[in-house]
């Protein structure tokens, strides 16, 4: 899977927005990928802003990447699911899904992530690789050190780095190793200016070579 350089995260309690009205932003400033994650809304609620992301997003050309719920991807029509460790399974998924499905999946440690490569995912996530306040469950820090004792470990498997990135520490994950940066509070921190926060971090990154 070719990934982009970022790969945003939605979050309706930082922004205050509902996931179709961030996908909206977020797509205007240039993301090309999107993940849809939703931790509070109850199962209906967020059929119904999934439905409408994916029907934004369709429009622009952008896909949606569900986080968690192999349910509402399959239901709002979504390109794939992202899922943790605790989450069903990927090959579950997979089967679920179809063979034409994305599917992520999230590993904390170099052992985790050797794992991941023999499972039917077209990516990973390995993090956090800086300190996080969106996530109150996070795993030991990684570091770039460890990102980049993933990326040997793993070789050219698509990764992607999440955890406490910023456009200013940006440049140096994707130097270390990683294909893609998830990002979440960097874009959407001030829900006004998600479109050009989005804008500038495609900037940084898009000429990069690592």
């Amino acid at each position: 899977m070719q990934l982009p350089r970022i790969y945003p995260l939605t979050d309706v309690q930082l922004t205050g927005l509902s996931h179709a009205e961030q996908v909206e932003s977020l797509t205007v400033g240039g993301a090309s990928l999107i993940q849809l994650r939703e931790k509070r809304l109850s199962p209906r609620e967020f059929y119904e802003q999934a439905k409408a992301a994916v029907a934004g997003a369709a429009r622009r050309g952008v896909k949606l990447i569900v986080n968690d719920r192999v349910d509402v991807a399959l239901a709002v029509g979504a390109l794939g699911v992202h899922l943790g460790q605790d989450d069903m399974p990927p090959d579950a998924a997979r089967k679920l899904l179809g063979s034409n499905a994305v599917i992520g999946y999230s590993t904390h440690n170099v052992e985790q992530a050797i794992a991941a490569t023999k499972l039917p995912i077209d990516y990973l996530a390995i993090g956090p690789i800086f300190a996080t306040t969106t996530k109150s469950d996070t795993a030991p820090v990684l570091g770039l050190e460890g990102l980049r004792t993933v990326r040997r470990a793993i070789g050219t498997f698509p990764l992607v780095a999440i955890g406490g990135i910023t456009r200013s520490n940006a440049r140096e994950v994707i130097d270390a190793g990683a294909d893609s940066v998830a990002v979440i509070s960097a874009l959407l921190c001030d829900p006004t200016r998600i479109t050009g926060a989005t804008r500038s971090l495609l900037q940084d990154l898009q000429d990069f070579s690592g």
